[in-house]
């Protein structure tokens, strides 16, 4: 079967281009070739986008079965472990995400924002004027520190403290995900992948420790945070997960709970700077969820952390008007998807208030969508509201660079190449503009 159309250039040339402007390439491709086309990766095979939304909600919405999202992240198994719900396909998947969703939803999340607050506040204290601060790095340590405590349900400062020595020794390997198996083997102490079988081994040590003392705990039935209640959940046939499936899911959860929304986080603030009349606009209204909610959405619009989802056919499917075969990787395209000018008017505009009257149905997706949405959604959505509204009360932000930070890819998520640098400012000195008093207009961000 003949693939949709899409660049000719060498796999590599197309894999190098990506890497170093992923954003302007997928625009580029897709005014050439339209809104399903072809790439072809070095390393990671060749690939549909579809930026189609009637066609991204029959891969989200229809029957399944034919799809594997799981097979896609398979490369993450060696970390994760096999029972991440990431990495399983069909009944297997189903089970583990029945029993996840739970703590992550309504009331849950409302209770989580306390937490958020309380961690967001003690970061931001230590704020002093005139220090500079690279974002993303800021928002990894606070982010951090929230998992801690809502999935982990840990307070104790030096226990933090162990837990992330010990989990983002291994995160922060994660180029090494990525290679090919030779490379990730363990072929002595100084070998890297020895060096991450070492990290994965204090790493998991640390994780038992905390499932063993949580469950030995006499108060588990009245403590609400994550693992208590994964501890205390049962499957439809009385089941409770075991201690491998709880490892395999926490590891899970810090992995695509805490560097996802740090980053996300360090894109608002760059978009919010680059964007003073609705920094201002928003310091006015901190106290109104919805614009505060609908900035958050515009955010994860302009820079979703994720360029596109991924599913692997088993059967031939229509996709987008097209016959695909069976074996091919097709990526309903986040970021293209949610910029299509006839359901976003001018798509390259920072502009919350288009998220006041909700959004086109499957035109935004930066958590996915269907059964493999990202069960964490609805709690990443409300951090972000509330480390932005406790930081924008507290501190004026001024960027170091006179141009927006690049975006680039970085594993396999789109990062902003310099973390986002800022100097920290009086919070009295920003303008009714938007503007603080000693700097100048930004350019907006595209």
């Amino acid at each position: 079967m003949p693939l949709p159309p899409g660049p000719r250039a060498p796999a590599l040339v197309n894999l190098i281009r990506f890497m170093r402007r992923p954003i302007e390439s997928l625009l580029t491709w897709q005014a050439r070739y339209g809104d399903v086309f072809t790439v072809r990766y070095a390393g990671f095979g060749t690939g549909v986008y579809v930026a189609d939304p009637d066609a991204i909600r029959s891969l989200f919405s229809g029957d399944q079965r034919d799809l594997r999202a799981g097979e896609a992240n398979s490369f993450l198994e060696p970390v994760l472990g096999q029972h991440s719900v990431l990495v399983l396909d069909g009944p297997a998947h189903l089970r583990q995400r029945k029993l996840l969703l739970p703590p992550f939803q309504g009331s849950h999340v409302a209770g989580f924002r306390k937490v958020i607050r309380e961690v967001a506040e003690r970061e931001v204290a230590g704020w002093r004027t005139g220090m500079r601060l690279v974002l993303r790095e800021r928002m990894r340590a606070l982010t951090f520190e929230v998992i801690c405590r809502v999935v982990f349900g840990v307070t104790e400062r030096e226990r933090v403290r162990r837990l992330q020595t010990a989990l983002m020794a291994v995160i922060d390997t994660g180029s090494l995900f990525l290679a090919p198996a030779p490379l990730r083997a363990d072929l002595g102490r100084f070998s890297p992948g020895g060096r991450l079988a070492r990290r994965l081994r204090a790493a998991d040590a640390m994780l038992y420790e905390e499932i063993e003392r949580r469950r030995a705990q006499h108060d588990l039935d009245q403590r609400d945070d994550v693992l208590s209640l994964l501890l205390r959940a049962r499957d439809e046939e009385g089941r409770a997960l075991s201690d491998t499936e709880l490892r395999d899911e926490l590891f899970t959860l810090l992995a695509a709970g805490h560097e996802t929304t740090a980053t996300a986080l360090a894109f608002a603030f760059e978009l919010l700077m680059r964007n003073p009349g609705v920094l201002a606009r928003l310091c006015e209204r901190l106290d109104d969820d919805a614009y505060l909610d609908a900035t958050v959405k515009e955010a994860l619009r302009l820079r979703p952390v994720i360029d596109g989802a991924e599913r692997t056919l088993t059967v031939p499917r229509e996709v987008g008007g097209w016959m695909l075969p069976a074996g091919v990787k097709v990526y309903p395209a986040i970021l293209l998807v949610q910029r299509r000018e006839d359901l976003y008017p001018r798509a390259h505009e920072f502009r919350p208030e288009r998220f006041l009257e909700g959004a086109p149905s499957y035109s935004w997706i930066p958590f996915g969508g269907g059964t493999r949405r990202c069960i964490g959604a609805a709690l990443a959505q409300a951090e972000m509201a509330e480390v932005l509204r406790v930081v924008l009360a507290r501190v004026a932000l001024l960027p170091e660079r006179a141009e927006p930070d690049p975006v680039v890819l970085r594993g396999i998520t789109l990062v902003p190449r310099h973390g986002v640098r800022v100097r920290v400012a009086p919070r009295a000195d920003l303008g009714a503009g938007g503007e603080h008093a000693q700097s100048t207009r930004a350019p907006a961000v595209s």
